[in-house]
Formats: structure tokens, sequence, C-alpha cells
């Protein structure tokens, strides 16, 4: 027969032995854990990797385009760093609005004295409505949604379009500018103060945080393009009219 004290150190041994091997079989799942969790990063990793290079390199632009954007919307509302200049960025954005162009562009054809006048201001109100149809156009395509900061202020809900790419007020502004340089301005200073307008248009959309920042660049480009498209169709038109 054993002792109690042979009992006890069997016991113990029994125990400690138990424990052991469920530390042992802890660490077991514990390190296979951790390598399957590796594993996923590896294969997450070499999946990012073997992306084509264009869908890397363009979602690297948008990152920039999304952070810059970001930087540049300090008039996004009240609380903003300059919140102060907010009223005047958005006089300044209305400017630009396709409202108070095509109701001073119908104005004035109705009131031009001669027949020049009222060609110049026809061709600029279908440079107009062609502006708002190819820009739908293109944002219907597009579908990009605008910043989180022009979704959340109040007026834009019910002022504002839902999508972003291009910027309307960015090609309306080029298209414009480029049009009264070829029509209206002669002058270098009045050529400085249309430029101008054109570019504090554009920088508005950045401040207000209304578009990104390729929005603006690319409706810039859309507009200036959109000048000489707008000639050759008033070019064609004449030559039907007085054929």
């Amino acid at each position: 027969m054993s002792s109690p004290a042979s009992r006890r150190n069997s016991c113990r041994g029994t125990a400690c032995g138990s424990r052991s091997s469920s530390e042992c079989h802890v660490r077991r799942r514990g390190s296979s854990c951790s390598y399957s969790s590796s594993g996923a990063q590896t294969e997450d990793f070499s999946a990012s990797v073997s992306q084509p290079m264009f869908t890397i390199t363009l979602r690297f632009l948008l990152a920039i385009d999304l952070w810059v954007s970001k930087r540049l919307g300090v008039c996004a509302c009240e609380e903003s760093p300059w919140g102060s200049i907010r009223p005047l960025v958005r006089l300044v954005e209305f400017s630009g609005h396709v409202i108070p162009w095509l109701v001073g562009t119908l104005y004035t054809l109705l009131r031009g004295e001669t027949v020049a006048e009222q060609e110049i201001m026809l061709n600029l109100a279908l440079a107009l409505l062609l502006d708002l149809l190819l820009v739908r156009v293109v944002k219907t395509l597009v579908r990009r949604r605008r910043p989180a900061q022009s979704r959340s202020d109040i007026l834009s809900t019910f002022f504002v379009e839902r999508y972003s790419f291009p910027s309307g007020h960015a090609t309306r502004a080029a298209m414009c500018a480029r049009f009264l340089l070829a029509q209206l301005v002669d002058t270098a200073s009045m050529r400085v103060l249309v430029v101008g307008w054109a570019a504090l248009v554009s920088l508005s959309r950045l401040l207000l945080a209304r578009h990104y920042v390729t929005d603006v660049g690319f409706g810039l480009v859309m507009g200036y393009c959109q000048y000489g498209l707008v000639e050759r169709l008033c070019d064609k038109m004449l030559k039907l009219l007085f054929a």
C-alpha cells in the first residue's frame, strides 16, 4: 500500500502533467492561429501586388486627390478655419451659376441693337445650353458622389446636384472666359480680370468642399474644349442658314 505522501506526489505529478499538456495545447493553438493570420496577410499582400499597375496608380492618385481636396475645403462650414469669408466665397460661387448667365444672355439677346450683338448672345446662349447637356451626361455616366462635407451642408442638400464629376461651375467658367476673350474683351486689363474670375470661381468649388480637385481640373479642360465645339456648330448653322 502506498503512503499518503506518495499519493500526494503522484497527484501533483498528474496535475502538473495535465497542466503542462494543456499549456502546450494552447501554445500550439496560438502558434497555429498566428501562422494562419500571417498567411492571410501574405495572401492579401500578394493579391494587392498582383493587381494591374494601372489600378494601383489610379487608387494612389485618387487618394492624393481626396487628401488635397480635404485640405482645401477651408470654407466648408461656419466652423471651418476660413469660415468667416464663407459668404464672400459663396458670392463668387454664385457668379458662376448657370441661372444669372442664362438670364443675362437672354436679356442682352432681346435688347440687342445690332445683328452682330444678337448673334454673339445667341452663340453664348447655345454654348450655355450645350454645357448643361454635356455636364449632365458626364455626371450621369460617372456617378461620383460629392465630398462628405458638401453633403452635410443643409443648403447644398436642396440646391446642389448629387454627383460631382465634373464641376459644372468650372466648365462654365472656362467656356465663358474663353468666349469673352475671343468675342468681347480686347484690353489686357480686362483679360486679366476675366481669367482671374474663372480661376476664383473654380477655386470657390474647392474652398466650399463642393468638388474634388480632379472634378475642377477636368471641368476646366472640358469647358475650354467646349468653346471650340460651339464655334464649329455655329459656323455650320450659319452656313446652312445663308447657303
